[in-house]
This record gives structure tokens, sequence and C-alpha cells, in this order.
């Protein structure tokens, strides 16, 4: 059984979606100052502000020192650094080195380990952007989701790269004079039937004219002396084929007499 290769297409789209990918996923860390940009709302604390799902657009490059009260931020939890959390700048709590306190708008209270201390190294950026219920495309893409859609996404590619190539040999096997179209039929007939070009055919008169006109009085000798020489020679042969004729016709007549 034939293995059958991956068209060379089908790998070349794959690679210019991936450096596209690859290439504006780091104009978007270079454009925010941060390794990633967006992140989605996990949990209620932040309703009604921050809905379940909405998506954040993070600006990194704002400084921890510009931070205020009432700035919503998002953070590295402080006891361990294992979860990622958005929550509202409550209070400054020192200022050299800065350490804030945060809250989340629906909880009754800040949340010693989680909401502070936060210092500039568990902060991330301040939410510039807030993108609705657009994370719940991230619910669509988990498995076996995504592989699906990926599947699917490859297929189309690999479906579309056979059908060019199927397209390219039709029309590399077809002949234009064998086409059953009538117009073209037509046209072809209808070469017969164009006129001279009238300043083409006039050109080539006046250019045997001047060809004739610019031959010499010597090369004239010489054309006059050819055809004597081939009248020469027609009269030589007109006059064999009397003789012959003679001789036949006088064998008969000496039958006759005798």
């Amino acid at each position: 059984m034939a293995k059958r290769s991956v068209p060379k297409g089908v790998i070349k789209d794959i690679i210019i979606v991936g450096v596209g990918v690859l290439v504006i996923w780091i104009g978007l860390q270079v454009a925010f100052g941060t390794q990633n940009p967006f992140y989605v709302v996990a949990s209620g604390s932040m309703i009604p502000v921050l809905q379940v799902y909405d998506v954040l657009i993070v600006q990194g490059h704002e400084p921890f020192e510009d931070i205020e009260v009432g700035d919503i931020i998002v953070f590295n939890r402080p006891s361990d650094h294992n979860r990622v959390i958005v929550h509202r700048v409550a209070s400054i709590i020192q200022e050299d080195p800065k350490t804030i306190r945060t809250q989340g708008d629906a909880n009754p209270a800040s949340i010693p380990g989680t909401d502070f201390p936060i210092t500039e190294e568990e902060y991330i950026g301040k939410v510039a952007y807030t993108l609705p219920q657009v994370g719940y495309v991230t619910q669509l893409l988990k498995p076996p989701i995504n592989y699906i859609i990926i599947a699917i996404v490859v297929g189309i590619m690999i479906v579309k790269q056979l059908l060019k190539k199927k397209s390219e040999k039709e029309i590399s096997f077809s002949d234009p004079l064998n086409s059953e179209n009538p117009d073209t039929v037509e046209e072809l007939s209808d070469l017969d039937k164009i006129e001279k070009d009238s300043e083409y055919s006039e050109h080539v008169e006046e250019k045997m004219e001047k060809k004739n006109s610019d031959e010499g009085p010597e090369d004239s000798a010489k054309t006059s002396e050819i055809d004597d020489k081939l009248k020469n020679i027609e009269d030589a042969i007109e006059e064999e084929q009397i003789d012959s004729k003679k001789k036949d016709e006088n064998p008969k007549k000496k039958e006759k007499e005798y």
C-alpha cells in the first residue's frame, strides 16, 4: 500500500500561518510590555465591573510606582505565585518599598496572602481594556474540540492543494485548437478573410521595384545570355523530337510501297 505524503503546499501554508501567529504574538508582547497581554476573568470577585469570561488586555508598561488607589491590576498571588488575580487597589500600605493592598469589588474584605502584600515583584500590569464575554472562545478551544478544529483546518488546506493541482493538470493537457468553443472555431476560420495590410503590400512592391532598378547592365547581360541558352536547348530538343517522328514514319511508307 503506497504511502501518501502531505502536499508541499499544505506544509507551506502551515508554516506561513505559524510564523504569522508568532510575529503577531511577539508584537503584542512588545506593545503591551508583558509576556501575556491577555487574561480571562475566571471568578466573580470583580462583579459587576468584570464578568466571568471577560477578556482583559493588560498594559505592562504602566510602572508600578504610578499605580494608585482605584486602579484594577493583574498580579501573581503573593503567597505562592501560582495563581493570577485581578483585583482593585484598595490602599497603599507602604511607600518605600511600595506595597499595596487589593480587594475584589464583590468581596467583603481583603484576603491575606491573596490580596496583600503586593509589591513590584508580584505586579504584572494594569488593566487597559476589557473585551466582554470573549473568553467563551477559550472554552470552545479546550480539548478535544481544539484538536478537531486543527484537523478541519489542515483538511481544508489539503483539499485546497489537491483541487489546485487537478485544475493545473487540466489546463496543461487542454488543446485550444481542439476546443469545442464555437467562438474559438469561428475566429480561426476567419483568418483567411483578414484583409491584407495595404501599407505592408505597398512597402513590398516598392522594395521589389527598387531591387529591379538596382540591377546593373552586367546583370541584364547575364540574364539575357541565360535566356538565349535556355532557348537554344529548347530548340534542340524540339528538333530531335521532329527527327525521331520522321524516322518512325519512313518505315511505314516503305512497307506500303512494297
